[in-house]
């Protein structure tokens, strides 16, 4: 019995061996003729393809294609969708040029169609996207009198504002309207008879309000005696701005006081000057409207005079990777 039970399990255990289970290989599925041969844009609908890791993604790589064809007429350094050969099975390369790509980011299609959506492989999915040149001008032109009508109507909430956070609103308001004259090209190329001059006009005159505004702006610098070369640091980061200095009174102006503290060490031959620098902006009634804190640490191996001069290189060098706005904590 004992020699019949061993037999047993061994027959099993090599059959079971030999009945391992063989690895799948998923063969790539073939792109549909609607991929590979897409309708053609034409006078009156605009078609594009596109691929990502989602449908969702793939619809949004579409839109981007689709509204890098209505931006030829800025920049001609676009490289459109080209199909290559892998094997026996097509598949699909983009390529993107990143000074186009940036401006195509500025325009958005809301109004398409999704004529046809698969999935072709694990996390990979095309699209067929359409839409029409009447009703994608409507709704860019609509989206362009909101905009305008949204920043109009939060103008007249700035009234009691002081001069510093109504030039912060109205560079969001600038910033928003960055993308005007981009959509303004690309409606004409969907209606050559639109003549976008009185929506330019209207973005012309919001900047040209904000930039009165920062014209308006004054400051002055004021320290401690341990912070006073860090004035001239500063000022230079104001005046590289546009933003003057000037020794003045009134709602516009503004100080902007440097308190600082700083601890000699030494290590490894270098004298440190360890600063702690307190920024703090007041307006013309003494309120506080804008501070920071910052922690530097000049070093050098001549002596504390000229670890102190590095502490002022490193705020110089702050100021030009953050801006003067975001070292002196204040919104601009």
């Amino acid at each position: 019995m004992k020699f019949l039970i061993l037999i047993t399990t061994l027959t099993l255990l090599f059959s079971g061996c030999g009945s391992s289970k063989k690895m799948v290989v998923a063969e790539k599925k073939a792109l549909p003729v609607w991929y590979m041969n897409p309708p053609i844009s034409n006078a009156s609908d605009l078609y594009a393809v596109g691929e990502g890791q989602s449908r969702e993604g793939a619809i949004s790589d579409a839109l981007s294609m689709m509204a890098s064809t209505l931006s030829v007429s800025i920049s001609s350094d676009f490289n459109s969708k080209s199909v290559v050969k892998e094997g026996r099975v097509n598949s699909s390369q983009a390529t993107y040029i990143n000074k186009v790509q940036s401006r195509v980011e500025k325009i958005r299609i809301s109004n398409y169609e999704l004529q046809h959506s698969q999935s072709i492989g694990y996390k990979k999915y095309i699209v067929l996207v359409k839409s029409n040149k009447q009703k994608l001008f409507s709704s860019m032109k609509q989206e362009l009198d909101q905009k305008f009508y949204l920043i109009d109507e939060r103008k007249k909430s700035l009234i009691n504002l002081n001069a510093i956070k109504k030039a912060s609103k109205y560079r969001i308001f600038v910033d928003e309207l960055s993308s005007v004259e981009n959509s303004l090209i690309v409606m004409h190329v969907l209606n050559n008879s639109f003549n976008g001059q009185e929506y330019l006009e209207k973005s012309q005159a919001v900047e040209s309000e904000f930039q009165t505004i920062l014209s308006n702006l004054t400051f002055s610098i004021s320290s401690n005696d341990v912070a006073s070369n860090l004035k001239s640091t500063i000022s230079k980061g104001l005046s590289a701005n546009k933003l003057r200095l000037k020794n003045s009174s009134g709602r516009n102006h503004f100080n902007i006081h440097l308190n600082s503290h700083i601890n000699r060490a030494n290590s490894y031959g270098f004298t440190l000057a360890r600063s702690s620098i307190d920024i703090t902006i007041k307006d013309y009634r003494g309120s506080v409207i804008g501070s920071n804190k910052l922690n530097i640490v000049g070093q050098s191996t001549s002596g504390f005079a000229q670890a102190r001069e590095n502490v002022a290189y490193k705020l110089n060098e702050m100021i030009k990777k953050d801006g003067i706005s975001k070292v002196i904590g204040l919104k601009i």
